[in-house]
């Protein structure tokens, strides 16, 4: 067994922005211009783009204190902000774009692959998420930790819930970017894995179908990077403003940690069945914050707050250890208070602005911190 351990884990966030018009807040396909702008600075080694050209990725660095991943988040949107503007765009911190819009897909041989073995499902992944990256000391604390995590997983949806319009309509959900994500085959909730041989297998197993292309598409809530020595979540919405997404880091970290250190004194697994963590999830992207959640330990309903309540208190201490407790305590407080991206939005929306407006009062709202 794994010994315990006494370093602070680091914590890298991906967030993927809307590049929209500056004057209708419509979609632009603008990724291409966007990078070239950025090739030759050092954000050219920052921005990526993604399946679809309305859109822009970013990643920050690995890093152990949380101050430091605020200003990154709040530099490299500031920066994408900046060369949006140059080709005459923005960047929009949305998880799906009010505005109807037909997307471009990018050029490239895998991005033609998905586009032809998904069919209108890729059509529709015009979706911003945020994935965050917690390192781990192997494998097997990771899959440890994926085994653990789960029924905790659908609270960060309903905390990052930022995608309530879809194609000019309101979908009634708080994170509607979810279900369309879940359409995806291997996307979603996943059966513990037992170890990480167990987990490999898995993967092998789900790539000799033929319906994936490679491990990049192995689309559960959370995953072991095939790229980085990190348990990857990919639940979350893109977050409207830079402290819900370093908050959303900061229960993420809890959790890894939380979970590594059951793990490391024999805590058994969790039997949560499959079938009850998608009703989780579900119930998270139509609440968001604003009603009922499933509590992870019972699989009931309870308000948010008590939800929420007990996330912080699961990864207390955790948290405490890393000197994020406060932080998280007190932005999870302003959340609940004032609301998250998807409340704000719906705010904008019956203040009489039209959707257009929104988006670009959105768009201000992501970079403008950037600016302060």
């Amino acid at each position: 067994m794994a010994q315990p351990r006494h370093r602070t884990r680091t914590v890298g966030v991906e967030e993927e922005l809307l590049l929209v018009s500056s004057r209708t807040g419509e979609p632009l396909a603008l990724s291409s211009a966007v990078l070239a702008s950025a090739a030759g600075e050092e954000a050219g080694d920052v921005f990526e783009k993604e399946l679809h050209q309305e859109q822009l990725e970013f990643a920050t660095r690995p890093v152990a204190d949380l101050g430091a991943l605020r200003d990154e988040i709040v530099r490299w949107r500031g920066e994408a902000g900046r060369h949006a503007e140059g080709v005459g765009g923005q960047v929009a911190a949305l998880a799906t774009s009010p505005l109807p819009v037909r997307p471009s897909r990018n050029l490239g041989r895998r991005y033609r692959w998905l586009a032809e073995r998904f069919a209108l499902t890729a059509d529709e992944q015009l979706t911003g998420g945020c994935h965050v990256h917690v390192s781990v000391e192997s494998d097997d604390e990771g899959v440890a930790v994926l085994d653990r995590i789960r029924t905790w997983l659908p609270l960060l949806t309903a905390i990052s819930a930022n995608s309530p319009y879809w194609q000019g309509e309101d979908t009634g959900y708080a994170s509607y970017r979810s279900r369309v994500w879940y359409r995806l085959p291997s996307a979603g909730p996943y059966e513990p894995f037992g170890d990480a041989a167990g987990y490999h297998a898995r993967v092998r197993d789900m790539l000799d179908t033929g319906v994936l292309r490679d491990q990049g598409m192995i689309y559960f809530d959370a995953r072991l990077s095939h790229n980085f020595p990190t348990v990857e979540v990919r639940v979350a919405d893109v977050c409207l403003e830079p402290d819900t997404t370093v908050l959303v880091a900061a229960l993420i970290r809890g959790l890894v940690e939380t979970e590594a250190r059951a793990w490391r004194a024999g805590e058994v697994v969790p039997r949560v069945p499959l079938d009850l963590l998608r009703l989780a999830a579900w119930q998270a992207a139509r609440s968001g914050t604003e009603g009922p959640l499933l509590d992870p330990r019972t699989l009931r309903p309870v308000p948010p707050a008590a939800a929420l309540d007990a996330l912080l208190a699961h990864t207390e201490a955790a948290l405490r250890d890393t000197g994020d407790l406060d932080r998280a305590r007190a932005t999870l407080e302003d959340l609940l208070t004032r609301g998250g991206g998807a409340r704000r939005q719906r705010a904008l929306r019956e203040e009489g602005m039209e959707l257009g407006e929104v988006v670009r009062a959105c768009a201000r709202i992501t970079t403008d911190a950037g600016r302060s």
